[in-house]
């Protein structure tokens, strides 16, 4: 119960806060009752039972599992209308919004299907919504396909959905992208609240364990209606496992091994429900050495190790829940230069020779460890929480509030001479919170009120500045609506933001270090600014089924981004760029309006969507390279790393973006384990009313297509179960679309990469599973290639060969095991 009352003054304290921002209170309700909710699954072709279902309300963080005859129970579930998803492996999954204070059991029939067309989504303009009828553009991963897939890090085991890319550098970074925009225009959520790490660099990644996420959901398209500036094009939400059922105390431990850079992966988890009291632990590792491919050899310098903890622990009862959360997640990993011998084309590895910098070419036989070298990074996120959810009345009205402090440590090592001095050393520290108001139904209409904002503060703290230390404060106010009138279901909603932000003056003295103004030879570093953004975003959409099997989609929304700290006030050499950086703190906000259009015809055996888009962004941000005084030339300064590199400034322009996906899906009958998947992903942008040499934005994804063939085979005897064998192919095109003015970009030509993979649960003589297997080939014909998106295409050029940069991973196979634990 203390947890409760810590909880309820954390709720008490922000409402004080917010003041006039927060909605009107709700009137006041008598506290939800206690109901028993039990109910019966079925297999809707043979009639027989299905046991192990899944049954969860989604908005009350309550599940269980069917048993051995299709049964399941809830002993204290609140009294009001709630929404219940029912999912089975090999079926259709069923959502609905049912009544708990009905009395009457739920009884359900699962339909065998090739697709899980009836997915739920929770990161949406309100509450779960089934995915398929919400208009705007959504997909959800699911635990099972993410052990299907493999990847070195969690935004690399996604991109292979359509719409979605990375950009990468080596295997430990890679940043989402979402059709064509990425950096601070993707918002990444993790189990719901904003991640807040340094979005703007090139090098900084994405700070959230793999191994404990359930799923992932992907909004494609603006989703400033919930999450405010950032989420222009699109929203990532890493979710957590819900609680288990009550009375159990479970567990799991993963193993992972990749071959190329002999990556492993540990995690053991540890959950349990006892009397509403909840809780989940992990604990992960994760070490790789140097990744290879075939032009390059092993990669200096790429390899990564971590350290990562997090889980939750609560209460849930009739009233609601109530949760408080933690993770940290600490990396370091190399930083991958491609700097070589021009004699030998092997890299070069810096060395303090008598207190003088030497560079040595690296044989291929130093690189068998997992030693990391100088330039490094250091990554520390540290997130404690509170996510609660309170029921109020036996209609289904809820109270929803989530605060957040987090910490995020940035440490760059760049000095081979001195390898403990911290070059750049940035800390954030980030209090964010979110209150909605979940109002009870009437008449058919569902509506959230709600405000959410932060306050953040920049330090820096290393030998290096890049951009100035700043405090941003933030808040919101929104409302959105949601109704199902028949078959036809209509969303929307506005937002109204302000973001405030003042960024400190700085000023140098000769040797570089921080002085005071007007000290003797002080250079001015940074300015100092204060810049206010006020925005508002709106989103109106309508799903209409035209039958069970068609749907229709539209919608328009208009999302905004304010510049971030790079864009105002950056004045260095930022290495992932590779160039000199000058921030204007003039700029506007971004603001966008997109339209959506989209149809799915869904089956048992076949289905097919089809989603188009246009994005046109007015006070588009992009950086342009200044030009000598002459204007023959661009203009270069000297650094420490590079005595010629270009000066770019931020500048504003129009944009335009359009697009879209294609699926294509065909379950066979009577080949019922059998399933032949088909997408198509392309994205057109450009620039308005610039020259040849700069109408197409710079780092848009190319063209791509995908094909997999797989079978699942429900059982194989009595020991195997949910066996699938898969094959993909996945071809991207040329990408001969880019920004070639001031040598910002060069054409990329496409490849084909080949994937495969197998898996099975064993099972022993009662049918319970013992462990799951997870083998995964990809770049099985280890192709030499390199992605438009990468940023280590532009490193330095190989003499002894020819070509430039540094090219993606080679062949790698990845074997996961997965054993599942039970205390209670």
């Amino acid at each position: 119960m203390r947890l409760v009352a810590i909880n309820t003054l954390l709720l008490s304290g922000l409402a004080l806060h917010v003041g006039a921002q927060t909605p009107a209170p709700a009137p006041r309700t008598r506290p939800a009752a206690a109901m028993a909710f039990t109910g019966h699954v079925t297999d809707a072709a043979t009639g027989e039972a299905v046991p192990g279902a899944t049954v969860l309300f989604t908005d009350l963080k309550q599940g269980t599992a069917t048993d051995g005859a299709g049964n399941f129970s809830f002993a204290n579930l609140p009294r009001g209308r709630f929404g219940v998803q029912i999912r089975s492996l090999g079926y259709t999954t069923v959502s609905l919004t049912v009544d708990t204070g009905a009395g009457q059991p739920l009884a359900v029939k699962l339909t065998p299907a090739a697709t899980e067309i009836g997915q739920v989504v929770v990161t949406g303009v309100s509450a779960a919504t089934e995915a398929r009828r919400s208009p705007v553009p959504t997909t959800v991963i699911d635990r099972t396909r993410l052990n299907q897939t493999s990847g070195t890090n969690v935004i690399d085991a996604i991109a292979h959905t359509p719409g979605v890319s990375q950009i990468t550098t080596g295997a430990a970074i890679s940043k989402p992208v979402v059709r064509g925009l990425g950096y601070n225009r993707v918002t990444t959520l993790n189990n719901g609240a904003k991640q807040e790490g340094q979005q703007w660099g090139d090098e900084h990644g994405i700070e959230i364990d793999e191994f404990s996420i359930d799923r992932a959901e992907i909004i494609k398209g603006p989703g400033s209606l919930l999450y405010g500036s950032d989420a222009m094009a699109g929203v990532i939400n890493f979710l957590a496992p819900e609680p288990i059922a009550e009375g159990h105390i479970t567990g799991s431990a993963t193993a992972n091994y990749q071959t190329n850079n002999r990556q492993q992966g540990y995690s053991f988890e540890n959950a349990g429900n006892l009397n509403g009291l909840n809780w989940l632990a992990r604990g992960s590792r994760k070490v790789a050495g140097d990744y290879q491919n075939r032009y390059d050899g092993r990669v200096f310098n790429s390899g990564f190790n971590e350290w990562d903890a997090n889980g939750y622990v609560g209460l849930n009862k009739s009233w609601g829940y109530s949760h408080l959360t933690f993770s940290t997640f600490n990396q370091q990993l190399g930083l991958i230069e491609g700097a070589r011998d021009s004699a030998s084309g092997r890299f070069v590895r810096d060395y303090s020779v008598a207190g003088a910098l030497v560079s040595v070419p690296v044989a291929n036989t130093g690189f068998s460890g997992y030693e990391l070298a100088v330039p490094r990074q250091q990554i520390n996120h540290l997130r404690i929480g509170a996510d609660n959810s309170f029921i109020l009345g036996d209609r289904g009205a809820r109270l929803a509030l989530q605060v957040n402090y987090q910490q995020n440590l940035r440490r760059e090592f760049g000095n081979a001479l001195d390898p403990a001095e911290t070059s750049l050393y940035f800390q954030l520290r980030t209090l964010d919170y979110a209150l909605r108001y979940y109002l009870p139904e009437m008449a058919g209409w569902n509506l959230t009120v709600g405000t959410s904002g932060l306050h953040q503060q920049n330090r820096n703290l290393g030998q290096e500045f890049l951009i100035p230390g700043y405090v941003m404060n933030e808040a919101g106010l929104f409302g959105v609506a949601k109704k199902s009138i028949g078959n036809l279901d209509l969303s929307g909603g506005l937002r109204y933001d302000v973001r405030r932000i003042g960024a400190d003056a700085l000023f140098l003295d000769t040797d570089g270090r921080p002085t005071t103004s007007g000290a003797p030879d002080s250079e001015t570093k940074f300015g100092g600014f204060r810049s206010t953004f006020k925005n508002y975003s709106g989103s109106l959409g309508a799903a209409y089924n035209l039958s069970d099997r068609l749907t229709v989609k539209a919608n328009v929304a208009r999302g905004f981004r304010a510049p971030n700290i790079a864009e105002l006030g950056s004045n260095g050499r930022h290495e992932g760029t590779i160039r000199y950086e000058i921030g204007q703190s003039d700029l506007k906000a971004e603001t966008s309006l997109q339209v959506d259009g989209g149809i799915s015809y869904a089956t048992d055996h076949v289905r097919l969507t089809l989603d188009a888009f246009e994005n046109s962004i007015d006070n588009y941000i992009f950086t342009r390279r200044i030009l000598n005084r002459a204007g023959t030339d661009s203009m270069t300064v000297a650094t420490a790393e590079d005595p010629s590199v270009g000066v770019y400034e931020y500048a504003q322009g129009r944009a335009r973006l359009v697009g879209g996906e294609a699926t294509f899906d065909v379950h066979p009958h009577p080949f019922d384990w059998l399933h032949f998947e088909n997408s198509f992903s392309m994205v057109r942008a450009h620039q308005l009313g610039v020259s040849d040499a700069e109408r197409y934005l710079p780092f848009i994804p190319a063209d791509r297509l995908q094909s997999e063939l797989r079978g699942n085979f429900r059982r194989q005897g009595k020991r195997l179960t949910n066996s699938y064998v898969r094959f993909q192919v996945e071809h991207t095109f040329a990408q001969n679309r880019y920004f070639s003015a001031f040598d910002t970009e060069t054409a990329t030509p496409g490849y084909t990469l080949f994937n495969a993979g197998v898996g099975t649960d064993v099972a022993d003589a009662r049918g319970r599973t013992l462990f799951s297997l997870f083998v995964t080939a990809n770049n099985l014909f280890d192709v030499a290639y390199q992605s438009h998106l990468s940023r280590l295409k532009y490193a330095d050029l190989n003499y002894t060969t020819g070509r430039m940069g540094v090219f993606n991973m080679g062949r790698t196979v990845s074997v996961k095991v997965v054993v599942p634990l039970s205390f209670k």
